[in-house]
């Protein structure tokens, strides 16, 4: 296979499920902005604070926001107070974005706890661009991170992929690792795959990150190792 194609988009509707669940054909490009936008918003707001994904369920009327992350405390705050501002925030940014101004929408938001953080590639890719931020020998950070994934018993294997001015070099340059069996092609071998971005002075780097945790014989997550 010569193409590349993201390992998740592979897998979907056969072993994984979509971000955005709802279906309406005469509001479809309408409503996929809004996802997006509003995605793009949670996403850039939690990029720090150990956000693995947020997914969207609409029904009539009702929009349903589902935030996953490692660090739930830092969003709902002390005595949920957080939880109350981000609802206003979301709301806010809605109201912004949707298309229809007139249509009233009941918000709910729902944050859901992420554990074995490490076992989540947008969770390690983050980690990984915020090391390389912080001007860490990038190799270090690749060999660390390798070995930090690899030591849960789910995963079977990981991959990580660095590129642009490493340790501020005058070339942009590719540079990666893995450790353990990658499967790409294999539809029911469940890969975790993630893209994070590291800014640094001497510009951008892009960090990507695959993690294999064995194959899926039924909707339920079996693995097998």
């Amino acid at each position: 296979m010569g193409s590349k194609v993201n390992p998740f988009s592979y897998r979907l509707g056969v072993i994984e499920d979509w971000r955005s669940r709802w279906f309406n054909p005469k509001q479809y490009r309408a409503t996929l902005r809004e996802d997006y936008l509003l995605r793009r918003f949670l996403t850039e707001k939690f990029r720090k604070q150990g956000l693995e994904k947020v997914e969207i369920e609409r029904s009539a009327n009702k929009l349903k926001v589902l935030i996953f992350t490692s660090r739930p405390g830092l969003i709902i705050g002390k005595g949920g107070g957080g939880i109350e501002a981000l609802q206003e925030e979301i709301k806010r940014k809605y109201q912004q974005v949707k298309t229809d101004k007139k249509a009233r929408v009941e918000i709910k938001i729902q944050i859901e706890e992420v554990t074995k953080p490490e076992t989540h590639a947008q969770i390690v890719a983050q980690q990984v661009a915020d090391q390389i931020e912080k001007r860490m020998p990038f190799r270090r950070i690749m060999k660390q991170t390798l070995e930090k994934v690899m030591q849960n018993k789910e995963v079977a294997g990981v991959k990580v992929r660095l590129a642009g001015r490493l340790n501020g070099s005058e070339m942009s340059r590719v540079e990666w690792l893995g450790k353990g069996r990658m499967p790409l092609a294999t539809i029911r071998a469940k890969v975790d795959f993630a893209m994070a971005n590291a800014y640094c002075t001497y510009g951008v780097i892009g960090v990507k990150v695959w993690i294999y945790k064995g194959e899926v014989f039924n909707t339920k997550t079996e693995h097998k190792h």
